[in-house]
């Protein structure tokens, strides 16, 4: 099943508190009849919209096609945590690919969160973007290596991540179950979709034209690159791909190497005299389990918790209970607590974990796979096929030296050999080894 309506109503963002706590957006126009562009991008989330801004300020006519709505993807439901880096530490990527490359790739992924908080102080204030992400250890070991990889990191890079035990980190992040953790003060977090509308509307204060409800269905490379859609058709001298998790099989090399997964939000009612009872401070948090727990508070003070990921294609019967049994497990003083929206969503993974940004095509470049790091990353990324296609190929160099392998078996086997594998963390998980 097209995986942009297995678990979602055509047109419509899912009922999340993000989408329910904005006013109401007025919907672009679908595509009608043929256009041709400099540049045509699919997916108006963070990748595509950073890419539409870079070039449209550049005096290049662009048009967006989006399927659904502005943000209608992971980009406008995810957990809005702006986290620094790679979804693998440095001292890896520093084996895989060298000291230099790693270097570059750092930088990179500083200048995307860079970005993103100046565009949220000149033209996103909405997004509340606010600083600090800790990440909590559940067993000595994990905390062990936490400390060696603050210290590489403080050596080589300058980057000052606090490592904390037992006491302090319980101090700040208020469960029993972490043996310590660190805080990062330069990463951060926000209303993701109130950051992807601002981005939309810079895009097109630029000149940028974005169609909503408008599902590519097939790319035709000769004799002239298009995308068609079920009413019309763009015409353009380069294409940027930026579906993500909800990419139909349009293009088979993009979705051999990336595979969408679920994963899950609830929003607590507002406690805004209990908060503090579950952080010190108003900062993101994420954890060591390989099915990740994820959370934060938003402005009004609901606890959004998020995790639970899933395999299958369609979302479970019931979201909420198994979430909820997560989050009050981590957090026994808010059993009880009222939960005001439950939401689920598709992120893009790839087999390490890293994102493919790549040319797969001449005039064909796609972004995807973020594997939860793709706040800043995928803004990063769309700016980097940007400017790309403008003949500064210099971060998508550094990019596409990223190993992404194939999925084993391709399209077709991908998603029930990675249930397997995911099963497996799952239950190493809930064993505790």
């Amino acid at each position: 099943m097209n995986p942009l309506y297995r678990n979602d109503r055509p047109g419509h963002h899912p009922p999340s508190w993000y989408a329910a706590s904005l006013p109401p957006e007025q919907e672009r126009p679908a595509l009608t009849g043929a256009i041709a562009c400099d540049v045509v991008i699919l997916g108006a989330g963070f990748t595509g919209l950073w890419a539409a801004l870079t070039l449209a300020r550049a005096g290049r006519k662009v048009v967006v096609l989006e399927a659904h709505r502005v943000g209608f993807g992971a980009s406008g439901r995810n957990g809005g945590q702006v986290q620094s880096g790679f979804n693998k530490g440095q001292p890896w990527l520093e084996t895989q690919l060298g000291r230099d490359r790693a270097r570059a790739l750092w930088d990179l992924s500083q200048a995307g969160k860079d970005q993103l908080r100046s565009f949220c102080e000149s033209h996103a204030p909405e997004a509340a973007y606010r600083p600090g992400v800790a990440h909590g250890e559940y067993s000595p070991l994990d905390l062990a290596q936490a400390r060696l990889d603050a210290d590489h990191m403080a050596r080589h890079y300058g980057t000052q991540i606090e490592v904390m035990g037992r006491d302090a980190f319980e101090a700040l992040v208020k469960s029993p179950l972490y043996v310590g953790g660190t805080l990062d003060r330069s990463a951060g977090h926000l209303h993701p979709l109130a950051y992807a509308r601002a981005l939309a509307r810079a895009a097109e204060a630029a000149g940028a034209v974005i169609h909503e409800v408008s599902e590519v269905t097939h790319v035709v490379t000769r004799p002239r690159l298009t995308l068609a859609t079920a009413r019309g058709q763009v015409t353009a001298g380069h294409a940027i791909i930026a579906g993500n998790g909800y990419l139909p099989n349009i293009l088979p090399q993009v979705n051999a190497r990336v595979m969408p997964i679920n994963s899950f939000i609830a929003a607590t009612d507002p406690i805004p005299n209990r908060w503090k009872d579950i952080l010190a401070e108003d900062i993101a948090v994420s954890d060591s389990k390989f099915v990740v727990n994820y959370y934060r508070f938003s402005a009004d003070r609901r606890f959004l918790f998020g995790g639970r990921e899933s395999y299958s294609i369609a979302f479970p019967r019931d979201i909420r209970t198994a979430l909820v049994a997560r989050m009050e497990r981590l957090f026994p003083q808010l059993a009880g607590v009222g939960i005001g929206h439950v939401w689920g969503g598709a992120l893009g993974i790839t087999m390490t974990r890293l994102p493919h940004v790549a040319r797969v095509a001449p005039n064909i470049l796609s972004g995807a796979g973020f594997s939860g790091h793709g706040v800043a990353l995928s803004g990063m990324a769309g700016r980097v096929m940007a400017e790309a296609v403008m003949g500064q190929e210099d971060g998508l160099t550094t990019l596409e030296a990223l190993p992404i392998p194939r999925f084993p078996g391709g399209t077709s086997l991908r998603a029930p050999l990675l249930t397997l594998a995911m099963s497996w963390f799952s239950l190493r998980d809930r064993l505790g080894i």
